[in-house]
């Protein structure tokens, strides 16, 4: 690339072929694999695909830097290092940069960032990132003059809607794959997104709708305590046929009952959100620990994860304030989530208490850091970031053992529950979301649900009743909203919004 009096239009184009050439290859693998490229319509659209995005593109720059140069250079570098990093994920990963995974970007905290660190991660920063815009700030460009400029900008438009208007026939096409589209196209699937993300929060965060009073029907000692999983996903459950015995305690656990679940999305906050209210909507409506704690219920959340919705609440406790009064190799794991509890149990004053412990345990890339040295029972296990490195057997056997690591969590919080012999208790767990192990080559989770495969949404529903207190109806699949309706049949709440259709237990006979 010259250095000196290189004109405005020759280095957006050069540019927007560069951001084409480094970014955009798994954009158009996705249109090669999905578009007969051997019929006319399709090498047309393939072709106008191609010319498209480069004008496109090429369009954008030009208007920053025929604005300001500086402008030009700083959003032009700010796209290029953004872009390396989303297409070291989406290359990686399998991911699509739409808008929901723009949230579970927002809503990781350092702890789960810094899981996905690697040096390729930096080479790809490096060499698709900070060279590209070094070399930015070190081109000069000649500034274009206003009617040049019109004239190009106008034509550069007329040129992008006749693409448009001449792919009429292939308008449905695009729609129906708009979302992958837009997700792997740089640097608007990050931009583009990321606007929309906090234009719908804004939109949900002004206010909770609150929901109609409610009243306790009885002052029966009851505990319900609801397990929110992360990434949990139903197939890799002995207790569901599964090959391995990943649920070695509790297969042998009386008074314990498994249903078939799936989440309303793939990704933590719109799992946990719809597992805590009592319909699956876009609004937000008061949760189901607000509206308890309200009606005079006794709430208790404790996490060691992130990403739910707005908590109202006294006894909120996140991992940094169990562990100050923590101690032992246990504390590093999920099992802190019951130090303690025992007691703030036996100190409530309160007849009817519900108990939410929202876990990490299944989060990748690094499973193998989610359980203690002692519940690695399947090995070799994979111990990289980057997953497509590790072979799916050895990926697995570290999922797997996350999931001995639950079955071994759920079973001593059933073992502290029966201490309880004043109250009568339940334990329901239900995943927030499921995960990708390579099938597909797609790992992890986050993809939209309309393209999502099955390991992504199929979660486990188990429930553990106390001898003396309720029993279950006799059904086989169940949602995450009957965890809402469930939680109020069991503490004995009474409410005008209660839907029985979305209740799991009956009295006994």
């Amino acid at each position: 690339m010259p250095k000196n009096n290189l004109k405005t239009i020759h280095f957006v184009l050069v540019v927007s072929a560069l951001n084409l050439v480094l970014f955009h290859y798994p954009f158009y693998s996705f249109v090669f694999t999905n578009v007969g490229c051997k019929s006319l319509n399709g090498a047309f659209l393939i072709a106008s695909l191609f010319v498209l995005m480069l004008a496109v593109n090429a369009f954008v720059f030009y208007l920053l830097y025929g604005l300001s140069q500086l402008l030009g250079k700083i959003v032009l570098s700010l796209f290029f290092l953004c872009s390396s990093v989303a297409f070291y994920f989406v290359v990686t990963y399998g991911v699509i940069i739409d808008e929901s995974m723009i949230g579970n970007v927002i809503n990781t905290n350092y702890e789960e960032s810094s899981g996905f660190f690697s040096f390729k991660l930096v080479a790809y920063f490096i060499f698709l990132g900070v060279l590209p815009s070094v070399l930015f700030f070190k081109v000069k460009v000649v500034r274009v003059k206003w009617k040049p400029f019109a004239a190009t900008v106008a034509l550069t438009l007329l040129l992008i809607l006749s693409l448009i208007f001449a792919n009429a026939s292939n308008w449905l096409w695009i729609d129906k794959n708009s979302k992958k589209l837009g997700g792997l196209a740089m640097p608007w699937s990050y931009s583009v997104n990321i606007s929309l993300y906090y234009i719908h929060q804004h939109q949900k965060n002004k206010k909770e709708i609150p929901l109609p009073d409610a009243t306790l029907a009885n002052n029966e000692k009851s505990i319900m305590v609801l397990v929110i999983g992360e990434s949990a996903r139903r197939q890799n459950f002995s207790l569901y046929g599964y090959q391995k015995n990943t649920n070695p305690l509790l297969s042998k656990t009386p008074n314990l009952y498994h249903f078939d679940a799936t989440s309303c999305g793939t990704y933590t906050t719109a799992g946990v959100k719809c597992i805590l209210e009592h319909t699956d909507s876009d609004e937000l409506y008061e949760i189901l620990p607000n509206y308890l704690y309200r009606n005079g219920v006794e709430v208790i959340w404790r996490t060691s994860n992130w990403g739910e919705p707005p908590l109202h609440i006294k006894n909120y406790q996140n991992r940094e304030y169990l562990k100050k009064q923590c101690a032992g190799d246990a504390c590093d794991y999920d099992e802190i989530l019951f130090n303690g509890l025992k007691k703030q149990i036996e100190a409530s004053k309160k007849n009817k208490i519900l108990i939410v412990l929202h876990t990490s345990t299944s989060h990748g890339p690094t499973y193998y850091k989610k359980y203690p040295p002692a519940f690695e029972v399947f090995k070799p296990v994979c111990k990289s970031v980057e997953l497509g490195n590790c072979t799916q057997a050895d990926l697995i056997n570290a999922y797997d053992n996350t999931i001995v690591y639950t079955d071994y969590l759920l079973s001593k919080l059933i073992e502290t529950l029966k201490e309880e012999k004043s109250f009568k208790s339940a334990m329901i767990f239900v995943s927030d979301h499921g995960e990708s192990l390579g099938e597909k080559n797609l790992y992890m989770h986050g993809l939209p649900m309309s393209m999502a495969p099955k390991e992504q949404y199929e979660i486990p529903f188990i429930v553990w009743v106390s001898d003396g207190s309720k029993i279950l109806k006799p059904n086989k699949s169940v949602s995450q909203q009957h965890v809402f309706h469930s939680v109020l049949n069991f503490l004995g709440v009474r409410s005008p919004i209660y839907n029985e259709q979305l209740n799991i237990f009956t009295e006994k006979k």
